[in-house]
């Protein structure tokens, strides 16, 4: 009995790792296709369809672009989530139970609700579509996140280093960035790259707030107009790739810290 039960939760895990992982693997392996027809039989490997990606000028481009608006909107988004929750962590606010589920309300909300929101907004108040627009929908989207991680780790043994500090003299700024930030490095690196994540491959807040300059997402939904191709999925593979770096690194520092 406990060989069959053991045999069916191998089957069953297999199941679904393979449902999870084999778009992936089918989306990598005919991105080394050397024909132009990304169907069987496989004929690569080849790097060909990744030389005419790093080749593209528009494809570059929009990897640059997406670079950009996900380190600074990470950036942003982790520095202001991380203020928010020192607040409501050290100060008595009033209706705070209230202001922290005002601030965590976007992650239950579409992303779609929330670009349109924005677009509408921006619309009235003159702001033109760019990517600095899309950085600014990427920061709303992406501080409830930053905000929930940095709060979750404020726990007692922080406030007793601050207090310890305060008694030795410093003032609250040095408090704050002398001993609050460094002690909060592990949850602060974490909120950052998961930021850089979900920045990385956005889509519709992306393709809702800009015009000429695009983010990668983007140039992949134009690239898929035209129908499947190697080249298409050599992209994808690319974003896929840096999604994974990005887990690894939070992987390493923040799962696998030594507890204190």
């Amino acid at each position: 009995m406990r060989v069959l039960v053991r045999t069916i939760s191998t089957v069953y895990a297999l199941a679904v790792y393979g449902f999870i992982f084999l778009p992936v693997v089918v989306l990598v392996l005919f991105s080394l296709q050397r024909t132009s027809f990304p169907i069987p039989p496989f004929t690569g490997p080849s790097l060909r369809w990744y030389e005419a990606v790093l080749s593209d000028a528009r494809l570059t481009a929009a990897l640059g672009n997406s670079v950009l608006v996900a380190v600074i909107s990470s950036f942003l988004a982790t520095m202001l989530g991380f203020l928010a929750a020192w607040g409501f962590a050290r100060f008595m606010l009033p209706k705070a139970a209230l202001l922290r589920g005002l601030i965590t309300l976007p992650l239950t909300v579409s992303y779609l609700i929330i670009g349109m929101g924005i677009l509408v907004l921006f619309n009235a108040a003159g702001v033109p579509k760019s990517l600095i627009a899309a950085g600014i929908g990427h920061v709303v989207i992406n501080l409830p996140l930053c905000f929930a991680i940095t709060y979750s780790q404020m726990g007692d043994h922080q406030i007793a280093i601050e207090r310890a500090a305060r008694d030795l003299g410093a003032p609250e700024w040095k408090v704050l960035f002398l001993i609050t930030v460094p002690g909060m490095w592990p949850a602060l690196f974490a909120s950052f790259f998961l930021s850089m994540t979900f920045s990385w491959d956005e889509f519709v807040i992306s393709f809702l707030l800009t015009r000429f300059e695009t983010t990668l997402p983007v140039e992949i939904w134009n690239l898929l107009r035209s129908g499947l191709n190697p080249k298409t999925n050599a992209v994808g593979s690319l974003v896929f790739g840096v999604s994974i770096v990005f887990a690894i690194l939070i992987e390493f520092v923040l799962l696998r810290r030594k507890p204190t």
